[in-house]
């Protein structure tokens, strides 16, 4: 089985580019540290290093293992600087999770403000999409989390914050970037980009179940990870797409953003959180951050806890 000090002897090798050079920064004598290299190979079943070479080189495989594990260990050295910070100040650890989208509204404004306001709070943060959510406020990986989708868990409470208009993303070029506005049904001639392809049901969804409702079949439907890379598609021409507002800002060029007509044209942000959690932080949090976010003129709909 493959362990942490196998990633660390690797990355030692890999980033000196010398056995004898990694085994003098790890402390360990040069043969078991090629012992090791050797066991994770076999491991692997792939040779990740060129021992013929002068100096030694990183093969295709050891390339694309080191780029994939680098994360890996640079989040488990945020998590050790974490805990011993955590150790020698005795703070408070409170951990939010969020999907990307949330980032480009307000929730940037209410951690500062929250950070500011809790100096004694060490703030942990995780991308995680609306289902992840659940699971990982359970396990205690979180302690709130920001989604756009409600999560049908009888113990897990659900504050919708605001319903945030949603623009359509058009080509720059586009006929339909010529109005100041568009309808649902304009845009449903158009191929549609949604996002994130994964995993599902999630905003993605969100926006094909909207669509549906008001009877709306695109032509076709391009599936992105991320935002960004479905912006990409639609300055392409691959098609059309719908995001919230907040992601408009800052945006301009190759892509067009325009209000949609149809007045329940939306997207929650709603706050999760464990039902019973009456922790004073998470008390001051969620009271934070509903002053923050105020209604919108779509109204505020809110889950008792």
């Amino acid at each position: 089985m493959m362990e942490l000090r196998h990633l660390r002897y690797f990355h030692a090798v890999a980033a000196t580019l010398s056995f004898s050079r990694a085994a003098e920064l790890l402390h360990i004598a040069q043969p078991p540290l090629s012992r090791q290299i050797r066991q994770l190979e076999e491991m692997l079943g792939v040779a990740l290093i060129d021992r013929e070479s002068r100096p030694i080189a990183l093969t295709v495989a050891g390339k694309y293992f080191y780029e994939q594990t680098y994360q890996v260990l640079s989040r488990l050295r945020e998590i050790e600087d974490g805990a011993r910070r955590l150790a020698s100040k005795q703070k408070i650890w409170f951990g939010i999770g969020f999907v990307p989208s949330v980032m480009c509204g307000l929730l940037p404004e209410l951690i500062r403000q929250f950070r500011l306001a809790e100096p004694g709070v060490e703030t942990g943060f995780t991308e995680l999409m609306s289902v992840e959510q659940a699971a990982a406020l359970k396990l205690g990986r979180i302690d709130v989390g920001f989604g756009r989708l409600p999560i049908d868990d009888p113990d897990i409470a659900c504050v919708t914050l605001l319903r945030e208009p949603l623009y359509a993303a058009l080509p720059a070029d586009h006929p339909l970037a010529e109005r100041e506005t568009v309808t649902l049904d304009a845009l449903a001639e158009e191929p549609l980009v949604v996002y994130p392809a994964r995993p599902r049901p999630g905003y993605a969804d969100q926006v094909l179940d909207l669509l549906a409702r008001h009877g709306l079949r695109p032509p076709g439907v391009s599936e992105a990870n991320e935002i960004q890379t479905a912006l990409g598609l639609v300055a392409a021409g691959i098609g059309v797409a719908l995001v919230p507002a907040s992601a408009c800002q800052g945006r301009s060029g190759s892509v067009a953003f325009r209000s949609v007509a149809d007045g329940d044209v939306v997207s929650p942000v709603i706050m999760n959180f464990r039902r019973g959690d009456d922790g004073p932080v998470l008390a001051r949090f969620r009271a934070m951050a509903q002053a923050s976010m105020p209604l919108t003129a779509h109204g505020l709909e809110r889950h008792p806890p």
